[in-house]
């Protein structure tokens, strides 16, 4: 029952967010698509994007990256830090078991880091290769 609740109340912690800018018309963020080959009904009604081509391809891939790198994983590590630390700090002297368990959570937290780390990396440098030359995430072109 605990394993439920604290995942239910991760789950809650990471889903309300997306309900709260539910209404923005564009989201604040820009949305994960860049284009739109649509012609719009009411222009006033939402900024027009840009034609679809392989830049725009590519900066998709590059929202989804960020999304997933800077939205979803940097938080989700924080939290099992925090769960980790508590778990220590409240297993007292009696149980080895709770320090040994809350030391794998942060060698499993800090290993999802270096992975997701990795696979950012990886991709980076395949979209590099394929020929993409947009700035993103804070490093310039290659």
């Amino acid at each position: 029952m605990k394993k439920f609740l604290i995942s239910a109340l991760i789950f809650l912690l990471l889903t309300v967010p997306i309900f709260s800018f539910a209404q923005q018309n564009p989201p604040a963020w820009g949305g994960l698509i860049p284009c739109s080959n649509t012609a719009e009904v009411d222009p006033s009604a939402v900024t027009p994007k840009g034609k679809c081509d392989f830049n725009a391809f590519m900066k998709l891939i590059d929202n989804i990256i960020k999304f997933l790198l800077f939205t979803l994983a940097i938080p989700i590590a924080a939290i099992m830090f925090f769960y980790a630390g508590l778990l220590l700090v409240t297993a007292g002297e009696e149980t080895a078991s709770a320090r040994t368990k809350a030391k794998g959570i942060f060698t499993n937290a800090v290993f999802g880091l270096v992975l997701a780390a990795a696979a950012w990396l990886i991709i980076r440098t395949i979209l590099s290769i394929l020929g993409y030359q947009g700035d993103w995430i804070g490093f310039p072109s290659l």
